[in-house]
């Protein structure tokens, strides 16, 4: 596909996935409309963190998504939607599980609705890992049986079924990605990777972790951003779920190992029972099998874990107040 003037709106774009697609979009020459979270602070998030020269060729437009009228105005005269505005916390989702299916399920489907009215030619839904719970087998393909866990992740696995109905029901052009564990610059402390790096750079010399006996297939948001597009781009992907993942099971302790090499500093680590999932809801095992995505599309993984890494450490130590290492950010 030539992006070169295509008419794409992006939702969630003020977050940290949201922000990178939005840029990597205007490289690619599209013209892009950055759907951004309304706040009385008129902050646009992460995209904010965007080169000038970008961001000058950014349409924002502020509003919720889970207003339906806001998001069809948002959506007029585009032809590719990506919808990626989510509460993504797995423990605030504890907390606060109404909100998740306001802005996660009903969000969603305000966005098909307008979609379906406006006759989009594409949407591409962001999908979660964790709607898969604990790995039943590893690889995950996208066979693997839906057990989400949380809240946050029986609400991501409702807007999928929604998403996927709409194309079933109404032959609306929807495609599923399903990005496992990214990371990378702009990410929140609500994250394993930021949570880690952040308290080291804090200076402490024991950094608090919850639940150690977990492992996870950790993405770089680069490769996740390319995936992206590349599934757009594919008009037999149109109906379908794709995984995307390096493939490559990460302990926790095998992560903070890899970190502190990065960061050329050892630090101890303490068990904080606070930031533990509730034992039923521990999801322990993700790893992708992304073979559907490379087959389909030619989607590579390209930036391994430590390259990832340093760049990532690299920013946050240049922007470490931008987070609060001494306090549990759910």
């Amino acid at each position: 596909m030539n992006w070169k003037n295509k008419r794409v709106l992006v939702t969630g774009a003020d977050g940290f996935i949201g922000s990178h697609l939005v840029e990597r979009l205007v490289e690619k020459g599209a013209s892009v409309r950055a759907f951004v979270y309304y706040n009385s602070f008129n902050s646009w998030g992460w995209i904010e963190q965007a080169p000038k020269k970008i961001l000058q060729k950014i349409d924002v437009f502020t509003g919720d998504v889970r207003d339906p009228n806001g998001v069809q105005t948002a959506m007029e005269g585009t032809e590719i939607v990506f919808h990626l505005a989510a509460l993504i916390g797995i423990p605030f989702s504890y907390h606060s599980p109404d909100s998740y299916i306001d802005t996660n399920v009903k969000g969603t489907l305000n966005v098909l609705q307008a979609a379906r009215k406006l006759k989009v030619k594409r949407i591409v839904h962001t999908s979660t890992s964790e709607v898969y719970g604990t790995a039943q087998y590893v690889p995950i393909d996208e066979s693997h049986p839906i057990n989400p866990q949380s809240p946050y992740a029986a609400s991501k696995s409702a807007a999928d079924s929604l998403a996927l109905s709409f194309y079933r029901s109404f032959d609306l052009p929807v495609t599923i990605l399903r990005p496992f564990n990214t990371f990378g610059p702009r990410q929140s402390a609500r994250a394993i990777i930021p949570t880690i790096v952040s308290q080291i750079y804090s200076g402490k010399k024991a950094i608090e972790l919850g639940n150690l006996d977990v492992s996870r297939d950790f993405n770089y948001v680069g490769n996740t951003v390319e995936a992206f597009l590349k599934i757009a781009e594919a008009p037999k992907a149109v109906g379908q779920v794709f995984n995307s993942g390096s493939g490559v099971e990460t302990t926790l302790p095998e992560l903070i190992d890899v970190i502190q090499r990065v960061i050329k500093r050892r630090v101890k680590v303490k068990r904080d029972q606070k930031r533990k999932r509730p034992p039923k809801s521990e999801v322990y095992r993700l790893v992708a099998n992304a073979t559907k995505l490379h087959t389909t599309t030619n989607w590579k993984d390209k930036i391994s874990l430590e390259e990832g890494l340093r760049s990532t450490c690299h920013w946050i130590k240049k922007n470490i107040r931008t987070y609060k290492p001494d306090i549990y950010n759910v």
